[in-house]
């Protein structure tokens, strides 16, 4: 970030300016504020101008200009992220190019089960172009409804279908990118199988913007299901929560489509803030699991299959109570206490988050051992876990005391995301389980990675953008 401060002259803004013409290049404070700040208020950046490109050929005439004049470029999504990675930063010599005009589903082919969407195509628009096509897009965030496509595929993005189906990358069969200095990768070959050398799709997906733009993907379909069975579960202690998901991914097996846990302190907070939410089951338990079945056939053996699997379980006294969605409504209304969870917990105040994973084996365990240390370190905090437990992701998150002064328990940010994360770590587990590296993380790297891993990492990096024009500071 040694030159980060350096502002583009005003002639080098005019010819960005030319590029994309005036009405779409925001210069206007109020135009830009959107696009410099993100949604936690962690970030507030600066830059000289907002540039939204319709094309990918315009894309590629501002990254050449950008590695001509040295200027340095912040490609933005949805302006969803959770690590800082899509804001400038604050010293306002960086341009943000957003994606959101390139916005088209280009193709769609049915028999071979794959579509084309341009890169600021919101990830709702591709799940609906999927299903009017009879297919499925089963990426699913709580997000879904402004962050996009390639965002999704520059942080590699998870979400609640990742058990059956897989993180984005598994869901990204070619690319169309811009490199830094405005030549275009087209790489949108929509092969399975291709064994001919180095993967440069993969090296990109997940880069946060660091090496490229991603203007275009071909992302793979799948049936959709035509049964599916959704419970509300209810449970005294974690260990019976594996259990639980050992059972059903054994009676299940590629079926078992989501097992998301949730505490019981994100239903009060749910019954507490959001309008219309009701407690599923009669009475309150430690935690609870959101669990969906799905199948192929519509003769009910997804159905018959779940009211099986949770007899046994009953039998066995692994669960304590349980409700099953008798329509597609109360299925919503399941689904609705998990995709509440990320914004309720601002009106409780303060609260520090975590996006950590462990071994599934170890959740229970890393649970116990951080609510222990995090109480000790800020008495009368609130741990708010909830997250994937299919696939060992941990949304971590910890609310201030009732009463206490947000911003000293914010202040504490650093001194838990290291209790936390230390604890994470000595279990087998990662510090970013699915949001990414961005600026919030980027500091930890050397916890985590060798020394070896980090030289290269910068190789890349150097090799892929010589002149540091990418998003600079982000990541590495």
């Amino acid at each position: 970030m040694d030159n980060a401060s350096q502002k583009p002259s005003e002639e080098t803004l005019e010819r960005f300016v030319g590029i994309v013409g005036a009405a779409n290049a925001f210069r206007d404070p109020a135009d830009m504020a959107p696009y410099l700040h993100e949604m936690r208020d962690l970030y507030k950046g600066n830059s000289p101008v907002v540039l939204r490109p319709a094309s990918t050929d315009q894309v590629a005439k501002i990254l050449s200009l950008a590695n001509e004049t040295r200027t340095r470029i912040v490609p933005q999504g949805g302006n969803t992220g959770l690590v800082g990675g899509q804001i400038p930063y604050e010293t306002g010599g960086e341009v943000v190019v957003s994606l959101a005009r390139l916005n088209r589903i280009r193709d769609i082919n049915v028999p071979g089960r794959t579509l084309i969407a341009e890169a600021g195509a919101v990830l709702r628009q591709v799940q609906d172009a999927a299903a009017d096509a009879g297919l499925l897009f089963p990426l699913s965030l709580a997000s879904e409804g402004s962050c996009q496509i390639g965002g999704n595929i520059a942080t590699n993005a998870g979400g609640v279908a990742v058990l059956a189906y897989g993180n984005t990358r598994s869901l990204v069969l070619g690319l169309e990118v811009v490199l830094a200095d405005g030549r275009i990768w087209n790489g949108l070959r929509a092969l399975r199988k291709d064994n001919t050398g180095y993967n440069l799709k993969d090296i990109f997906i997940g880069s946060e913007g660091t090496l490229g733009i991603i203007t275009a993907a071909v992302l793979q379909l799948h049936a959709r299901p035509d049964e599916k069975a959704t419970a509300f579960l209810a449970f005294d202690d974690l260990k019976d929560v594996a259990e639980m998901f050992s059972t059903a991914l054994d009676g299940a097996g590629p079926g078992l489509t989501a097992f998301e846990f949730i505490g019981r302190i994100g239903i009060d907070y749910l019954l507490k803030h959001v309008e219309g939410i009701r407690d599923p089951l009669s009475s309150p338990y430690p935690w609870y699991v959101l669990l969906e079945l799905s199948g192929k056939r519509t003769d009910g053996g997804v159905a018959g299959l779940c009211e099986t699997m949770l007899a046994d379980a009953f039998k066995k006294g692994i669960i304590r109570d349980a409700a099953v969605a008798a329509t597609l409504a109360q299925a919503k209304d399941f689904w609705r206490l998990r995709e509440e969870l990320s914004d309720v917990q601002v009106h409780e105040g303060g609260s520090i988050k975590h996006d950590i994973s462990v071994p599934l084996a170890s959740i229970p365990l890393f649970i116990r051992r951080a609510d222990a240390a995090v109480k000790s370190l800020i008495p009368g905090c609130r741990p708010f876990p909830f997250g994937h437990f299919g696939d060992g992701n941990v949304h971590y998150n910890v609310s201030q005391p009732v009463g206490a002064d947000k911003d000293a328990f914010l202040r504490k940010w650093p001194e838990v995301n290291q209790t936390v994360h230390e604890i994470a770590l000595e279990l087998g587990g990662s510090i970013s389980a699915e949001h990414g590296i961005g600026r919030l993380k980027r500091h930890l790297l050397k916890e985590v990675k060798s020394d070896v891993e980090l030289d290269l990492m910068r190789k890349i990096k150097k090799s892929f953008d010589p002149n540091g024009i990418l998003n600079p500071g982000k990541v590495l």
